[in-house]
């Protein structure tokens, strides 16, 4: 149960921290907008279709937390991967190189299709290992979507409302990662003892990359100018650069 809710979470969270990873740097048109909604839909459309064949598969809860870790650990890769990406797609805006913008634009997107994927493969895995009987599975799918919308109210809410505004974008990508990971690693410690240990490397990995990537700005400032403060409310991307005579602009 915790597991549906956690990647129902932790889905939402990855969709909306996704249309404002992009948006920082090419706006919130409707068209970025479309292009993550619609191929966040492509990616679960595979993952649900995927997930019901390694369900029927491999019916085993090791298995199905191995396939939470994997999730987990792809959505905190996400900002880390993109950041030097978007970085570029800054500069080319200020060059007005649109082969590198709209090659930045693709690329963050398709940065997408295997954890958004992995999350698909959740729901039907999950209602695979629950389901006894033929004759509950009306029941059993009910009460594990549900579980799993509840988890994806948290995860629309809790980063537009609260973490991106105090902690960015990229660090809100990690804290749902990081949620879903601590699911998947005590559900591998209950199921599997030992195995649990050869994924700890993965909390460890998102840290470090976290700590050498998650530095400097997100988009540098114009030339000739000095960045005096960058930051994220619950609207927009703000920064701030001083001109060489002293402007300030925002």
């Amino acid at each position: 149960m915790l597991s549906v809710f956690a990647a129902g979470m932790t889905t939402l969270a990855v969709e909306l921290s996704a249309s404002r990873l992009l948006g920082n740097v090419f706006g919130t048109s409707n068209l970025v907008w479309a292009n993550v909604i619609g191929l966040i839909l492509v990616y679960l459309t595979a993952g649900y279709y995927l997930g019901g064949r390694l369900a029927d598969r491999r019916p085993d809860p090791v298995a199905f937390y191995q396939l939470l870790a994997w999730a987990a650990f792809s959505a905190g890769l996400i900002p880390l991967v993109a950041q030097p990406i978007l970085r570029a797609a800054g500069r080319a805006f200020e060059t007005f190189d649109l082969g590198v913008l709209l090659g930045s634009f693709a690329s963050v997107l398709i940065l997408f299709a295997l954890p958004v994927t992995l999350l698909g493969c959740v729901a039907p895995f999950a209602i695979r290992l629950a389901l006894r009987d033929v004759k509950d599975a009306g029941r059993v799918a009910g009460r594990l979507y549900a579980i799993s919308t509840l988890g994806s109210i948290l995860g629309t809410f809790g980063p537009v409302l609260v973490l991106i505004p105090s902690i960015g974008t990229a660090r809100t990508f990690l804290v749902f990662a990081g949620l879903l990971l601590a699911v998947a690693l005590a559900g591998l410690a209950l199921t599997s003892g030992r195995r649990a240990w050869s994924y700890a490397w993965m909390p460890l990995a998102l840290i470090l990359l976290a700590w050498l990537i998650l530095r400097g700005p997100l988009k540098p400032p114009p030339q000739g100018t000095r960045l005096l403060y960058e930051g994220e409310s619950a609207y927009n991307y703000i920064q701030v650069v001083e001109a060489a005579d002293g402007t300030r602009y925002l």
